[in-house]
């Protein structure tokens, strides 16, 4: 199992995963779209993580509405995690609040996100 995580959160691109990842005090393997998915890749993916908990946290864009729709279909277990519409990408959102969204989750946080 990668990273020894049980844990896997699905984000958009690369400045969304550092951010994540300087915020998250536990192993978590988080997986870059780049964007968009091919369906045949998607189907992959799912295959991959169906043991694991999921979580999806895209840009509270139209783009990352459309990437939520395509994954909700191919995880339709996995939990949505959401981003103001004001910060509108993740790599924009302030730090506390997204360690508040991730505390939310369950996740385990580097505790000097909280400010």
């Amino acid at each position: 199992m990668d990273n020894n995580s049980d844990k896997v959160i699905i984000v958009e691109g690369k400045s969304d995963k550092d951010k994540l990842i300087s915020i998250l005090n536990e192993p978590v393997e988080i997986i870059c779209t780049n964007g968009t998915m091919g369906l045949s890749r998607l189907e992959e993916l799912a295959t991959e993580i169906e043991n694991r908990d999921v979580y999806i946290l895209v840009d509270a864009d139209e783009a990352g509405a459309k990437l939520r729709k395509m994954l909700q279909r191919e995880l339709p277990n996995a939990e949505h995690l959401y981003i103001h519409k004001m910060y509108r990408e993740v790599a924009k959102t302030p730090l506390m609040y997204l360690a508040n969204i991730l505390l939310g989750a369950r996740f385990t946080i580097n505790k000097n996100c909280l400010g």
